[in-house]
């Protein structure tokens, strides 16, 4: 794999204009335990709730013993808020469900 093939462009609801390249294994590793954790509606689970559920589906060979799984849970939150395939509950705090593809 090229070291364009291993990255991926990232973005942020938190600042719309900028993005950012990051590993894709472990961005693909995070969102495909994240994704299914994840209600389909609001108000959803709280990212604390979401982290301890996701950890048990995360590959041992990414993310050894969950060494920086919280890292990159909220890269991958953000990511997929700007995006609109997540989005956040009303409620205090932060609660995370999947939109409606």
């Amino acid at each position: 794999m090229s070291e364009t093939d291993s990255k991926i462009e990232i973005e942020s609801i938190t600042s719309p204009q900028r993005t950012d390249r990051v590993d894709r294994v472990k961005y693909m590793a995070m969102r495909e335990a994240l994704m299914p954790v994840l209600p389909n509606t609001a108000p959803g689970i709280t990212v604390a709730e979401a982290k301890a559920a996701l950890l048990e589906h995360l590959s041992e060979d990414v993310f050894p013993g969950g060494a920086k799984a919280g890292w990159w849970l909220k890269a991958v939150q953000l990511d997929l808020e700007a995006k609109g395939l997540i989005a956040r509950g009303s409620t205090k705090p932060v609660r995370l469900y999947r939109c409606e593809a």
